[in-house]
């Protein structure tokens, strides 16, 4: 009976520190396994999204961090020329959570412009947004275009000067009321100035050269008739 005792209690000692050590490696898979989880579920390189947008006229680059654990995370952004840094536009820290919290930068990016995002979360993150961003084609103030100059219609044109082809003759009241240059009065002259001015000649000279020529006849004829009749009675 002794022996068999003792045979009962030694393996049952053997069965119990099998069971513990299987017990021992259960729980250290599953420590393992939670910590995984857990370093997965606190912050992620994945979580993080980089945009380049336009608000209004001005650009902007944003980031928006999703991580549910809220672990602090420093944004860095760069602008990149062939693989290079060319400046640093700005850095923010950001606190994300499961609906996402966004951070701006204000960039006045060039259509096609490519950024580097850097994201560093300790002790879970510490590398870029993969891949680079890149602006859109499109800028966010568009060129404004200079309106085009109007056709002048003919009736903005300069008017023709009168005499030209395609002048407007004047009208009946503007050549009535208009006198043209050089033409005479016929107002008479006043008074103690000489028609001969205005005209050349007198308006009667016709009438006194007839009276005259006709004196000159009639004396003429006065003078024949008187000789012929001395030249009779001188032959009597």
């Amino acid at each position: 009976m002794t022996v068999l005792s003792v045979s009962r209690r030694t393996a049952s000692r053997r069965t119990v520190a099998r069971t513990v050590r299987a017990l021992g490696v259960v729980s250290a898979s599953a420590a393992l396994a939670l910590g995984a989880a857990g370093n997965a579920a606190a912050c992620n390189i994945n979580e993080f999204s980089a945009e380049a947008k336009c608000v209004g006229n001005n650009g902007v680059i944003t980031v928006t961090d999703v991580d549910p654990a809220g672990v602090p995370a420093t944004v860095t952004v760069f602008l990149e020329n062939n693989g290079a840094d060319v400046k640093k536009v700005g850095e923010q820290v950001v606190k994300g959570s499961r609906e996402g919290v966004t951070i701006t930068f204000e960039e006045d990016w060039k259509p096609g412009a490519e950024y580097r995002v850097h994201v560093k979360a300790e002790p879970y993150v510490d590398e870029d947004i993969k891949p680079n961003l890149t602006a859109p084609a499109t800028a966010c103030k568009k060129e404004e275009t200079p309106a085009p100059t109007p056709t002048p219609t003919p009736s903005d044109s300069a008017s023709t000067p009168a005499g030209e082809p395609g002048a407007p003759a004047p009208s009946a009241s503007e050549s009535e009321s208009t006198a043209p240059a050089g033409t005479s009065s016929n107002a008479p002259s006043p008074a103690g100035e000489s028609n001969l001015a205005e005209t050349g000649a007198d308006s009667s000279t016709g009438l006194i050269a007839g009276v005259a020529a006709a004196l000159v006849v009639a004396g003429g004829g006065a003078v024949f008739f008187g000789m012929r009749r001395r030249g009779a009675n001188s032959r009597r």
